[in-house]
């Protein structure tokens, strides 16, 4: 089962969340943060996905305080930048957490996060700075700019050696000053693991789901 639903953030912004909810009682609560595209179908389809492995998940429509109903393609990714860059991203990290807690709520469970390019830069932020039960990290584009913020939760982090928007040097940042994080890599490019895109890899995004999943069972 899926639908919309409002959430309020702590400075009373509200916004829309997609919510996709597993057949039965779910097992863990996660929240899914958008890549630049907002939350499009496949944003749905990724939530779809963990929802069909136990996981009640909410994908906050970040986006939603600059312009609201934003579900943009390959061809929007100029206007996805520019609309991320409007958002401060302590504002962006509050939506997060309003996500985070309306999950626990619903669920009873402390939720994770797991988030994409966009989504995975701040799936680390909210790692260091909120409190999520464990968070999940796709080729965070900016991630090197935050690297020697100190995680609070448990982190897993994935990455294409390929990926020419973000240089090892910038994870490496990460792995030296947090080396108790997991980071993965992989013999793809960036976004590999959206099947709506080119950089598509079915047998990268097959590996690091497994992996996430497995994380997740593990620490929520």
């Amino acid at each position: 089962m899926s639908g919309v639903v409002k959430l309020q953030a702590s400075d009373g912004h509200e916004l829309d969340a997609y919510v996709a909810e597993p057949d039965g009682k779910p097992w863990g609560a996660l929240v899914v943060v958008q890549e630049i595209f907002g939350v499009n179908q496949h944003m749905r389809s990724v939530a779809d996905r963990f929802a069909q492995e136990g996981f009640y998940a909410v994908v906050p429509a970040l986006f939603d305080r600059v312009e609201p109903n934003v579900e943009l393609t390959d061809d929007g990714t100029q206007k996805g930048m520019a609309l991320a860059q409007k958002i401060d991203i302590n504002d962006a990290l509050k939506d997060v957490d309003a996500a985070l807690q309306y999950a626990a709520k619903k669920t009873g469970k402390p939720a994770g996060v797991v988030g994409y390019c966009y989504g995975g830069t701040l799936a680390w932020l909210s790692a260091t700075r909120l409190s999520p039960a464990a968070a999940v990290g796709y080729y965070g584009g900016q991630i090197g700019r935050f690297a020697q913020e100190s995680p609070r939760s448990p982190v897993l982090l994935h990455f294409g050696k390929q990926d020419g928007h973000i240089p090892q040097a910038d994870v490496e940042k990460v792995h030296a000053a947090h080396p108790e994080v997991e980071i993965c890599w992989y013999d793809a490019g960036h976004a590999f693991n959206n099947d709506t895109r080119a950089s598509y890899n079915a047998e990268a995004a097959k590996e690091a789901m497994a992996r996430t999943l497995a994380f997740f069972n593990r620490h929520l």
